[in-house]
């Protein structure tokens, strides 16, 4: 697990999203995450033909965009965000073992109770998915 990810995200494997961060500014946050054959949810979905399930594709998008915002400085180090609402969803193309997600993040809105945020998810130039959500933010513990 990459020590900067360790650090942006409360996640921990196996349900952990995101690799790398490519940029964070203001204008979009662009991370990346390669999914392996060995991924949990490939038992199931499906052993003859395994592909990423829509919802994780979102789950993806959204801790990209968490993890940006905590780079940037804009969502407090204890903060937890947790997935509330998701919206205009599209899912455009199937993501299968081996293939690595480049998610694309804009902000809509962050406050300190709130981020709601866009994103496109692509395997090279291909479109995979797209989708708004909304997070509610709240300290750990809470």
């Amino acid at each position: 697990m990459n020590a900067e990810i360790k650090d942006l995200l409360p996640h921990r494997t196996p349900f952990l999203f995101v690799d790398e961060i490519l940029k964070a500014d203001d204008e979009k946050i662009i991370a990346v995450h390669t999914f392996t054959k060995d991924e949990f949810f490939f038992a199931g979905h499906f052993p003859q033909y395994p592909v990423v399930p829509g919802v994780i594709l979102i789950e993806t998008m959204a801790q990209s965009g968490g993890a940006g915002l905590r780079k940037l400085g804009k969502l407090g180090g204890d903060a937890l965000f947790f997935l509330a609402t998701a919206d205009k969803v599209k899912f455009r193309r199937q993501v299968r073992p081996g293939e690595t997600l480049r998610s694309e993040v804009v902000n809509l809105r962050v406050s300190s109770k709130m981020i709601k945020q866009a994103g496109m998810a692509y395997v090279g130039d291909e479109l995979a998915a797209q989708a708004e959500w909304l997070c509610l933010v709240s300290p750990r513990g809470e």
